[in-house]
């Protein structure tokens, strides 16, 4: 079969690799679709040394498809069945797992190798973090089931009310999912980016203002003009950064307004440090949360919300393509010529 191999940074390949067979608990898959994000991005151009620990390695985690067979010991699974599954699966009994963070796993589970005619899930996500679609949802809307799992997080983390104010950082496919989980929640959400196409995206998740800081280049100026949009001027209830640049983590924080909480979300380099006024986080007492990832919990929330079309799944794809499109795929997503691809095997050019 045809699968996405990644061989190093920037070194990613279309190959024919043998058929693969589920082992004991794991379920084989035809991939219909299989969709794009950030951090398969991150990891093509730098490397991910959690992802991809040995090299060369299968690619991709987000997916939606159907059973072709399962292994020993599955009974809850058949072939023919629609099925979506997260990326991971906690082990349930590190120091995290049984102080109930699941998220902060020790021994997480991987699942690779997305980017491909057919994938295993494995054993432990066939158990935990595997589930069986309506007929109703589509492949690709299903898809991107992992990061609107972790916007779940996101979201419950953030303590929204209703009626309060939140400005989104970044309108991206991480920040529209977070304008509409917000604006389920009964928040007034503020989209901020500086990509008008991305913002008329946010508008249609649901945000009731949007910010173009394009021509805003100096972080007091955003501030000002972010803050000016919210009630009396003082700040965002709740500010959800959703970038991953410590310089949008600064300007999440700044636009606060008195006790308000900042949910920290998109993912720095390593070691790339922020600024935090000491004087104002003391004073106007603010709460600062770092989130990463999802548990079972969450992803189980997250197909709820796709199956019942509380989230169109869709709303984050800029274009269906072929399989082999995969690179140029993640060139566009580079270049700013698209948010998230959904890839199809046998799809032809």
């Amino acid at each position: 079969m045809r699968a996405a191999i990644f061989h190093g940074p920037g070194d990613l390949r279309m190959e024919d690799v043998p058929d693969p067979e589920p082992g004991p608990g794991e379920v084989l898959v035809d991939v219909r679709a299989a969709a794009t994000c950030g951090t398969d991005l991150k990891s093509y151009r730098r490397g991910h040394p959690k992802l991809f620990p040995v090299l060369p390695s299968r690619f991709g985690h987000e997916f939606a498809g159907v059973v072709r067979a399962v292994g020993d010991g599955v009974t809850g699974f058949s072939p023919g069945q629609r099925v979506v599954a997260a990326n991971t699966a906690p082990c349930g009994h590190c120091w995290a797992c049984t102080r109930g963070r699941l998220s902060l796993c020790e021994n997480l589970e991987f699942l690779n190798g997305a980017f491909a005619e057919q994938v295993v899930i494995p054993a432990a996500i066939v158990a935990r973090n595997t589930y069986v679609m309506p007929d109703s949802l589509s492949f690709e809307a299903a898809a991107p089931l992992e990061p609107l799992a972790t916007v779940v997080h996101g979201i419950d983390e953030s303590g929204i009310s209703l009626g309060d104010t939140v400005v989104v950082h970044g309108a991206g496919p991480i920040g529209l999912m977070f304008t509409r989980l917000a604006t389920l929640r009964g928040a007034s959400v503020v989209s901020v980016d500086q990509t008008p196409w991305r913002l008329e995206q946010a508008r249609a998740a649901g945000a009731v203002e949007t910010i173009d800081l394009s021509d805003l280049p100096d972080p007091d100026s955003r501030v000002a003009a972010i803050k000016a949009r919210t009630p009396g001027g003082r700040g965002a209830d709740v500010s959800i950064e959703a970038v991953g640049l410590p310089a949008v983590w600064e300007q999440a924080v700044r636009t606060l307004r008195p006790g308000g909480t900042a949910v920290l979300f998109g993912g720095t380099p390593k070691g790339a440090p922020f600024s935090v006024d000491s004087s104002a986080m003391h004073y106007e007492e603010y709460t600062l949360k770092g989130v990463f990832h999802h548990t079972p919990d969450y992803v189980r929330t997250a197909v709820e919300l796709l199956s019942t079309g509380k989230v169109d799944g869709t709303m984050l794809v800029t274009e269906v393509r072929p399989l082999e499109a995969l690179v140029d795929s993640l060139e566009d997503m580079a270049a700013g010529r698209g948010s998230k691809f959904i890839l199809q095997p046998g799809m032809q050019p």
